[in-house]
């Protein structure tokens, strides 16, 4: 059979049948523009989960207290005999390759301004944080280096809470009171906006040791080591792991990476989207039924033409390539228009919801061309070999 034939064959048949071809078609696009679509939005939050959590650098090092247990979480202070304190921190600062150390504490109170009130997020928090985490102060400065232990009342805050404490007026040099102490502000900050659901402009900042009077802790929450970025993590992991046994006496401690937080996060982002993937692939499967079907009652509709193709000499290879040769054109070009619609769905929901990430990576659109002319040989093969194993001559008999 000439190559011609061959083409011919393939596209009167799909051109007779019409709406036949269109609705198998429109399966598979179905299929594909919720794999692309469905994909797109897990990859959107993949990436924009990513990039706020690296807002903060790359290089820094999380200590918490407690061991971590086999359930994987920090027993926090009821797991250690001894607390991490603000010398181990001003200890850790003195250690090669660190740039910064910012010990805290966390937590909520209501932050008074004359006759206005707010309940905001606290920080105490030590003189590099700006440093650590890679934020600016709009006017005025950061929180001073003072004596760790007994640090003066001074306080900066953030956009949004300056905005909503003294309005147009200029908050630096005034006086704040926060659990009954009062606090000079020295500085805003710039706006860093909303990072991973925590609004860091609705923050107040004040020194380490007044954080863990006012919240009555005897432990810090958290100290934070940014090191340099040529230095090896391993050996800035071990320093900082001699130095808190050497203080405590045993490894009360955890330290974690933001390479180990960005791979158990990435980790997860990976399954979310692998997860709405196989929920898309579930109308492929849909679609696959369809060419089955379709292709079926085609093989059932021509045996007389099957026949006569056979009587004038194409062999049983030559017949299977031409019904596989439609359930891949049919698949193929119902990935196509699948792949323009899902792309053109992900671009208005974004256009419609900017607060919606949706990337749609190259490789997820290739991919998804080649399931759609894997389903259509698959699903055409079972047809395909009913036909080519037809007898002729009983085929010509066939009314």
């Amino acid at each position: 059979m000439l190559l011609r034939d061959f083409l011919h064959l393939t596209g009167s048949s799909l051109t007779a049948h019409r709406m036949r071809s269109f609705l198998t078609m429109l399966g598979i696009a179905v299929g594909i523009t919720a794999v692309v679509l469905l994909t797109s939005i897990g990859e959107g939050i993949h990436k924009f989960v990513l990039a706020e959590f690296t807002q903060f650098g790359t290089n820094l090092i999380a200590i918490n207290p407690g061991r971590t247990t086999t359930h994987g979480s920090s027993m926090g202070v009821f797991g250690t005999e001894r607390p991490l304190t603000i010398e181990d921190a001003v200890a850790l600062k003195r250690l090669p390759n660190v740039k910064a150390v910012v010990p805290i504490v966390q937590g909520n109170g209501e932050v008074e301004a004359g006759n206005r009130r707010r309940r905001t997020t606290i920080y105490g928090a030590g003189s590099d944080w700006p440093e650590a985490f890679s934020m600016q102060v709009k006017s005025g400065r950061f929180l001073p280096d003072d004596d760790p232990t007994a640090p003066r009342a001074f306080a900066v805050l953030g956009s949004k809470t300056r905005d909503e404490l003294f309005g147009s007026r200029n908050p630096l040099g005034q006086r704040i009171g926060i659990g009954g102490n009062r606090y000079r502000v020295i500085g805003v900050m710039e706006s860093k906006g909303t990072i991973l659901g925590f609004d860091m402009d609705d923050t107040v900042y004040i020194p380490t040791a007044r954080g863990m009077e006012l919240f009555n802790r005897n432990s810090l929450f958290e100290v934070d080591v940014l090191y340099q970025e040529d230095a090896n993590i391993d050996r800035v992991v071990a320093s900082i792991k001699r130095s808190l046994i050497a203080r405590h006496g045993r490894e009360d401690f955890t330290i974690t990476t933001q390479q180990q937080m960005l791979e158990v996060l990435g980790s997860i982002l990976n399954v979310l989207t692998f997860a709405v993937g196989a929920i898309g692939s579930i109308s492929l499967l849909v679609g696959a039924i369809g060419i089955v079907t379709i292709m079926t009652i085609a093989v059932n509709e021509r045996i007389n033409e099957i026949g006569l193709i056979r009587a004038l000499g194409a062999r049983q290879s030559q017949v299977l390539s031409l019904f596989l040769g439609e359930a891949i054109v049919l698949a193929a070009i119902g990935g196509l228009a699948g792949l323009g619609l899902g792309i053109g769905l992900a671009q208005l929901l974004h256009l419609a919801l900017p607060a919606l990430p949706v990337h749609t990576p190259w490789v997820f659109v290739v991919l998804a061309e080649a399931i759609a002319v894997v389903i259509g040989l698959a699903a055409g093969v079972l047809p395909a070999r009913r036909a080519a194993r037809l007898d002729p001559i009983e085929a010509l008999r066939t009314e």
